[in-house]
């Protein structure tokens, strides 16, 4: 959420910003936020100079008692204050909640190094690593793989509809194995907690992260309870949701930052708007795994842990031998929380281009102060804390690049170096 004192001291600057995000429809009603504004000011003056009335009267009731005078009249004009008051206090809860509302449906603001654009056609490659592989044989995707290894669509979607997948064999243990490599790089040479989330999470959750209001229509969500009384539940989208807001309603010491966590959770989300894209494999599904970053930080050092999380999702693709290239998204494409964020786009040769893998984002504040999660700096004040996230990696996608790049002639699959371990030395994957 945008700090609304921005709003109020640059309200064209603010606007102009926001403008440089994705269209069609303006972000803010600039009308009726001057308007709203404009009657908060008055009634809060309003109230200001009835609180010194009300305070100037009473002491003039308590100096008429005691000279033993008729003070009734001064009472009447108390009490007229006071239902002034009243009702002043009633009508500034309403305003107080509309801005609100305006407020939870503005995305963040781009910062200043962001490229300007309006679609993806405007990001700016940062650069590349590893060169694609030449194949002296046809190539196949994933799909035609990965079948022989025991991904089976077919029994996916009968569980379960299109877009879900079910793995057996050497496919699962592939897609276990992957997993944990990426939990333990992150864990033991990047300084992430490894942590165990809830899958699904309360509506004020989402809202602290950004998901709620605007992209309900994303969810898989529930109501449990009974008639009377029902609670709003959703599964979450990304582990992003619940590490997050781990620190959510809470003043931290400074010595805490940074905060790195991390886990390994099912992601569930609608694909609302995507019919017809992806519609074969893995590479768009109503339910993925990843392994999710997040960093809780000090203001001022966001902006380089945003680039160390870069390389800690970069390090997954090294390893696995997989190339790869790092894109710097424009301002209309990107996320509702972020205010920049990188990509890492992984070669599929099936596809003969990049494909997204990774999305690495500093949210700065706009998240931690719809969470209200702060920490007390050298002052003794409190601040909010910058909030960043990473996926490190999609699962899913990790497992179609390693099929795709490492296949051989004969539809056997070579396991990269840096995973054999975890699948107990197995160097070649056989149909």
């Amino acid at each position: 959420m945008l700090d609304i004192n921005l709003l109020r001291r640059d309200l064209a600057g603010v606007v102009a910003r926001l403008e440089s995000r994705k269209k069609p429809q303006p972000f803010l009603d600039v009308d009726r936020f001057s308007a709203l504004e404009a009657e908060r000011k008055r009634i809060q003056t309003r109230t200001e100079d009835l609180q010194a009335q009300r305070n100037t009267l009473s002491k003039q009731i308590g100096q008429s008692k005691a000279k033993g005078d008729d003070a009734s009249a001064l009472m009447t004009q108390v009490g007229a204050i006071a239902d002034e008051l009243k009702s002043g206090a009633e009508r500034l809860e309403v305003l107080q909640a509309e801005l609100h509302t305006m407020l939870m449906s503005l995305p963040n603001l781009p910062q200043d190094s962001v490229p300007l654009g309006s679609d993806e056609s405007a990001n700016v490659e940062v650069r590349r690593w590893g060169t694609p592989r030449t194949f002296d044989f046809g190539v196949r995707d994933h799909v035609d793989l990965g079948q022989p290894l025991g991904l089976d669509f077919e029994t996916g979607a009968r569980l379960s509809g299109s877009r879900f997948t079910f793995m057996r064999g050497p496919a699962a243990r592939l897609h276990r194995a992957l997993a944990q490599f990426m939990l333990d790089l992150q864990t033991v040479e990047h300084g992430y907690t490894e942590c165990w989330t809830p899958y699904i999470v309360n509506r004020e959750i989402l809202e602290g992260t950004g998901q709620l209001p605007k992209f309900k229509d994303d969810m898989f969500w529930v109501l449990r309870g009974g008639d009377e009384q029902q609670a709003e539940q959703y599964l979450i989208s990304t582990s992003e949701i619940s590490l997050t807001n781990s620190v959510r309603e809470q003043i931290l010491d400074a010595a805490q930052l940074p905060i790195r966590l991390t886990a390994h959770s099912p992601c569930f989300r609608s694909e609302a708007g995507s019919a017809g894209r992806d519609t074969r494999g893995m590479i768009r599904q109503h339910q993925f795994d990843k392994v999710e970053m997040v960093q809780v930080t000090h203001p001022g050092q966001s902006d380089t842990a945003l680039e160390q999380m870069v390389g800690h999702a970069e390090a997954v693709l090294q390893r696995l031998e997989l190339p790869y290239r790092v894109v710097a998204l424009c301002s209309g494409d990107m996320g509702f929380g972020a205010a920049k964020t990188y990509d890492l786009e992984v070669w599929l040769p099936a596809q003969n281009t990049y494909r997204e893998i990774s999305s690495c984002s500093n949210c700065e504040a706009f998240q931690s102060r719809r969470m209200q999660a702060r920490f007390r700096n050298a002052q003794g004040k409190t601040e909010f804390v910058h909030t960043l996230n990473g996926s490190g990696l999609a699962v899913g996608r990790a497992l179609v690049a390693v099929l795709e790049n490492h296949q051989q002639a004969d539809g056997s699959i070579h396991v990269p170096t840096a995973l054999q371990p975890y699948l107990r030395g197995v160097q070649v994957l056989q149909p």
